[in-house]
């Protein structure tokens, strides 16, 4: 079986965790080696993993002539700089998200990817890549709730630690980048379509530099979409699809702490409720999967560059409405 032989862009706490073991586990990837500034970080996370090569720079791994793709968990300032720096080296990349700071400095990912055609690039947002989501934008897709008109959706979590990248706004921190990210993607992706206004609110947190409770409103030509996200609140999560024939609801919709094998997707017609069971998936590892096939076949990756941009330019409306107190037309 041919597989993608990865790089790992630091010793970032989503790679060991989620993405490098998931990788490992996935059918079309190996992950052959990480790098860290501190070389025996390297060498220690990758006994840890079982990685078969560790670097002490950046700089070195890129040059290693074995490596076909780069996986970038750096924190959101360092994504496109290396981004670039790694298709300079002939490297297909895998970037978290977001996929920049905003919508200018992500343009010159693109600018980049643009002048390596040969190579691959896209932005991870490994949530698309469950079968829970699959089924869901099929649902929706088909007309099994009726006609699209809402979609709330809510992301938070509980973070105190002030040296976190998070809690970093020079590093790109706070809940918009973070996971605000995600209710615009899935919110664009349900509806097909891009917001032609958006109106956002941050409340303000004492002692924070970084946006640490958003809210915001997406206007889509036949409806709206809604969401909030905060790093310092009781840690939750859903997302809900309302049609004017019935509505999808998603318990967990962007990840499963483990503690059960099925997620479950909800959807209502006529006051009538039916549960659909899907067996939990590794997300990352779908993602993985994927990426590779695009490098294999050289066919399109399955989220775009233009899906990042667009995406990116509706965190900065977000930011601009916030900011400005009025609806920012896109």
């Amino acid at each position: 079986m041919k597989k993608l032989r990865w790089g790992v862009l630091s010793t970032a706490k989503i790679g060991r965790e989620k993405v490098i073991p998931a990788l490992q586990k996935s059918t079309h990837n190996q992950v052959l080696a990480i790098c860290s500034r501190d070389e025996q970080s390297a060498r220690r996370v990758a006994d840890e993993l079982h990685i078969e090569r560790a670097y002490g720079t950046y700089e070195e791994m890129l040059t290693d002539p074995d490596i076909d793709a780069i996986y970038n968990p750096l924190p959101n300032h360092l994504h496109v700089d290396w981004s670039i720096k790694a298709l300079q080296a002939g490297k297909h990349v895998l970037c978290e998200k977001p996929l920049g700071l905003n919508t200018a400095d992500a343009q010159r990912l693109v600018d980049a990817a643009r002048a390596h055609p040969q190579l691959k690039v896209m932005e991870a947002f490994m949530y698309r890549f469950h079968p829970q989501w699959q089924l869901a934008k099929q649902l929706v897709d088909e007309g099994r709730i009726g006609k699209l008109h809402a979609v709330h959706s809510h992301f938070s979590y509980n973070n105190r630690e002030p040296d976190n990248i998070r809690n970093k706004a020079e590093w790109g921190g706070g809940a918009l980048l973070d996971i605000g990210c995600y209710s615009i993607s899935l919110s664009r992706w349900l509806f097909n379509e891009e917001p032609t206004q958006v109106l956002g609110h941050i409340t303000p947190m004492p002692g924070e530099k970084v946006d640490c409770l958003t809210s915001g409103i997406m206007e889509f030509s036949a409806g709206s979409a809604s969401f909030t996200a905060a790093t310092k609140i009781e840690p939750i999560q859903y997302a809900e699809a309302i049609g004017d024939e019935g509505s999808l609801y998603l318990e967990r919709p962007f990840y499963n702490d483990g503690s059960d094998p099925v997620q479950r997707v909800r959807i209502t017609r006529n006051r009538v409720q039916e549960v659909i069971e899907v067996p939990d998936s590794n997300h990352y590892g779908a993602m993985g999967d994927a990426f590779a096939l695009s490098v294999f076949n050289n066919s399109p990756v399955p989220t775009s560059l233009d899906d990042a941009i667009a995406n990116m330019r509706a965190i900065d409306a977000i930011f601009k409405s916030a900011a400005e107190r009025k609806w920012i037309a896109l």
